[in-house]
């Protein structure tokens, strides 16, 4: 999906979106009538949103904890030369690893890692020692996670509220 998809967004759109954000599971019927849609109008826009790249899946959050997971900790990894993509794969096999991301910066890319116990974090972490150095960062508590997106249209900003040295073209 690239960033000119957004003007695809209008209004019933976004209100699809809207409602779909608070859930998912909702019937076409429902949905439609909260859109104003007919259910097809309404299957047919859900399709063209699936389609368009801009709903990506329909999932269930579990509570990693109900599964044994209770401690999260985020890692960061730096590297000398090709252990990097050598890493890259290995970790693809390692299941506590959950989000992976390449950064810019001193370190190279930053983990997600979900654990049942220290001594289990202790055993992932040490198995990255043979490639690179890492920098764990145990999660104490969770501030918040943001799953809703705001679907507002963008309004262009006034003049006033322009950057102070912005410069206006054309």
């Amino acid at each position: 999906m690239d960033s000119g998809i957004y003007a695809f967004l209008d209004e019933i759109s976004r209100k699809l979106l809207q409602e779909l954000q608070k859930d998912a599971r909702i019937p076409f019927a429902e949905l439609g009538r909260r859109v104003g849609l007919s259910a097809s109008a309404t299957a047919e826009r859900v399709r063209r949103l699936e389609d368009e790249g801009i709903v990506r899946g329909y999932r269930v959050d579990i509570d990693p904890r109900a599964l044994g997971y209770n401690i999260m900790v985020f890692t960061r990894m730096t590297f000398q030369g090709e252990k990097y993509k050598h890493f890259l794969t290995h970790i693809r096999g390692v299941e506590e690893v959950r989000e992976c991301y390449h950064l810019t910066g001193s370190d190279a890319l930053i983990m997600k890692i979900l654990a049942r116990s220290i001594e289990d974090l202790d055993s992932i972490v040490t198995r990255f020692l043979s490639y690179g150095e890492p920098n764990s960062s145990v999660v104490l508590d969770n501030a918040f996670v943001r799953t809703h997106y705001d679907l507002d249209p963008v309004k262009p900003k006034r003049p006033s509220e322009r950057e102070p040295n912005s410069t206006r073209l054309g």
